[in-house]
């Protein structure tokens, strides 16, 4: 009998937290990515309690993430007149077992990336080959259609493929050929990062503005010898009417062409023009998710990450998602082996739920509290409590961190996605 191998279709975030899960659990595994070369692109992202528990069960521990990030204390909304509308800790300030952690995304990406060559050896990733399309065999394989970066074409066969290729999936394309087009709805963002001193607690995420005109503030390195650390900051505004754009674009951008919609925004406490000038570079993108899908599966192939579930960044949580897909799928495996019987569980499991959260960010997420703000006063107030009582707004982050799957008592109380030591066949 040929050993199992699980073919993954990208090599991002989520594509290698799988290759490690399946090392983990003695299944062999090949990434197969696009890209020739990885480099460490991006800015930051949140990595959320219940995607810290899974990095920590693969041996991804606090020495590892400290290189690439830092935890993060607080989690603030700021209305336009610079007070604050809830603010909370996070991690293991508000009693999480786990940290939630403030990292710089391509330096995150390229510690999966050496842990897996490390445990796996370099075979384990494939670069400069895109995965196309697949085809399901008569005897249960799975056959990968590939193009490599010479404009070559191969073909590999494996017992699975999962699809972890992203929002532009071909493998989501395939599965669902009338799908919509990636929707936008009219927000754009520029992010870039700003060598500065953190404010506040010195690791708070900070959501400052309304649902249609903010920024997000956090750090994502700590501080140096002089007190500065690299501050992610993203400045957004909605447009009523986007127009025609293509939706798919991402591209540098001079601070001149946007630092005018935010500048008033000066606090005693913050100067976000200065922060948006001490920026070497800023990047624009809009912000885009896809309409949930019936189902991440078709025969011996699954989706997940991005090419499952791309969702607004509102919720912090689109990269923690992938992480905890990754577990998830890799418990199955161990339940019902290396077949397809195990992506149908997976399926079950993930799909609908995990659908909900994209509609739910869609719907501006934890963010929504702004929403509420601007409703109840035109986000200008003396009180909050006198706008949102404590209780209402308490209420609110519950119930997005239980839709999230990362309530506390929940999270804190469940048993190991995949147990201590367990393999497939063992």
């Amino acid at each position: 009998m040929r050993e199992p191998v699980v073919l993954i279709a990208g090599g991002g975030i989520g594509g290698l937290a799988l290759a490690l899960t399946l090392e983990q659990i003695g299944v062999r595994a090949v990434v197969f990515e696009s890209v020739s070369e990885l480099r460490p692109l991006g800015v930051g992202i949140n990595i959320q309690p219940n995607a810290v528990r899974e990095l920590y069960d693969l041996g991804i521990g606090s020495d590892d993430l400290d290189g690439v990030g830092l935890p993060a204390l607080e989690w603030a909304l700021v209305g336009l007149n610079g007070k604050d509308v809830y603010a909370e800790p996070r991690g293991l300030k508000a009693g999480y077992n786990w940290p939630q952690y403030a990292v710089h995304r391509g330096r995150f990406h390229m510690l999966l990336h050496a842990k897996l060559v490390e445990r796996a050896g370099e075979g384990a990733i494939r670069l400069g080959c895109r995965v196309t399309g697949y085809r399901n065999n008569p005897d249960g394989t799975v056959t990968a259609l590939i193009q490599t970066a010479d404009g070559g074409r191969q073909e590999e066969t494996g017992t699975l493929l999962i699809g972890a290729d992203g929002i532009h999936s071909a493998v989501r394309a395939q599965m669902h050929p009338d799908q919509p087009p990636i929707h936008w709805g009219g927000a754009v963002m520029w992010r870039g990062t700003t060598r500065a001193r953190p404010i506040r607690t010195g690791s708070s995420f900070i959501g400052l503005g309304t649902h249609r005109h903010r920024m997000v503030i956090y750090p994502i390195s700590h501080v140096d010898a002089d007190g500065l650390a690299d501050i992610n900051w993203i400045a957004e505004v909605t447009y009523d009417d986007p127009g025609a754009r293509d939706s798919g674009w991402f591209q540098p951008v001079a601070i001149d062409e946007f630092i005018g919609h935010f500048a008033d925004w000066r606090y005693d406490w913050l100067d976000v023009p200065a922060l948006l000038r001490g920026a070497d570079i800023a990047y624009e993108n809009p912000m885009i998710d896809r309409d949930p899908i019936p189902t991440w599966r078709d025969g011996a192939v699954a989706l997940m990450g991005d090419a499952a579930h791309a969702m607004y960044p509102t919720g912090s949580n689109g990269a923690s998602q992938a992480i905890v897909d990754a577990r998830v799928l890799g418990a199955r495996i161990l339940d019902h082996g290396v077949t397809p019987d195990a992506l149908s569980a997976y399926d079950a499991q993930l799909c609908e739920p995990v659908s909900a959260l994209v509609l739910r960010n869609r719907g501006a997420g934890p963010f929504g509290l702004l929403n509420m703000v601007d409703e109840r006063c035109g986000g200008v107030f003396d009180d909050i409590e006198t706008v949102i009582p404590r209780e209402e707004r308490e209420a609110f982050m519950a119930g997005y961190k239980s839709a999230a799957g990362f309530a506390i008592q929940k999270l804190n109380s469940a048993p190991s996605t995949i147990p201590p030591g367990a393999r497939v066949g063992a």
